[in-house]
């Protein structure tokens, strides 16, 4: 049993890895639109990052997310802000990618899917930390 378990763990590892480059594309896409946000600075974001760490739960995320879009315009408003943008690809493009690693995983178990949803989510999340730095310090 242990064997099943973990060749089932290295495949749902496989398939994460090889969904690394949309996960990447997505947030940069979101990011680029600058206009969804205002002047969000590296710090911000990497709050997000810290609370994607430290919870078991793609709705908490999703809920800080509208906490920030409360507390200031530096994730813009409405529908078209940034914080929307990032819970509608959580919500659609990444738990698609989650739902698809599972199935080649043969697993339907909702525990694994939610854990594939949420570790997909906290590289995204990271991968939009990088980026900002760029936008904010590399871009010319």
């Amino acid at each position: 049993m242990s064997d099943v378990f973990n060749q089932e763990q290295l495949k749902i590892q496989r398939g994460i890895s090889k969904r690394e480059d949309k996960l990447v594309l997505l947030i940069q896409i979101a990011l680029d639109d600058h206009d969804s946000y205002g002047d969000l600075e590296e710090s911000q974001f990497r709050n997000i990052v810290r609370v994607s760490d430290t919870t078991e739960s793609v709705e908490v995320i999703k809920n800080f997310l509208l906490y920030q879009v409360g507390r200031d315009k530096k994730w813009g408003r409405g529908k078209n802000s940034l914080a929307f943008k990032i819970i509608k690809d959580i919500e659609t493009d990444i738990k698609n990618l989650a739902e698809q690693i599972a199935q080649e995983s043969n697993t339907d178990d909702p525990e694994i899917v939610k854990k594939i949803h949420l570790e997909l989510t906290r590289r995204y999340l990271g991968y939009g930390a990088r980026y900002l730095v760029y936008k904010r310090k590399g871009e010319i």
